[in-house]
């Protein structure tokens, strides 16, 4: 039980680390007159063009943060699933979890694959154009 715990700890710190060195811009820009480093909207906020505002910009940041974490929780749940596969010793028990495991973690990238198309189909114009 140790182990897992150990490994969750780790794999949680690397996801936390990775975004937010990653994530965010290793410059200072002003929205409002307020120095930010997440979104920049110069001067932008009266525009008709809604992906022009900062509200677009961080809305585009968040998907981007959720999608790497799908896909680095979709890698840990495989990658745990089959350590538990491959040590299961023929226990049918063990096997099923795993196995489990496996098919829930392709389940949960198939919805988020979905919930993005979605996403693209019903913003006009797509979330990246």
């Amino acid at each position: 039980m140790k182990i897992k715990q150990t490994i969750l700890a780790m794999v949680l710190l690397s996801i936390i680390s990775c975004l937010s060195v990653f994530s965010l811009p290793a410059f200072a820009t002003t929205c409002a007159g307020v120095e930010t480093s997440v979104i920049s909207c110069d001067g932008k906020e009266t525009t008709s063009d809604l992906k022009e505002t900062g509200l677009w910009q961080l809305l585009l940041l968040v998907i981007n943060i959720l999608t790497a974490g799908v896909g680095i929780m979709a890698v840990a749940g495989v990658v745990y699933g089959s350590i538990l596969y491959s040590s299961s010793g023929g226990s049918p028990e063990q096997t099923k979890k795993a196995i489990g495991i496996i098919i829930n973690t392709f389940i949960g990238i198939v919805a988020y694959a979905l919930m993005y198309a979605f996403l693209n189909f019903i913003i006009p114009g797509g979330l990246f154009t």
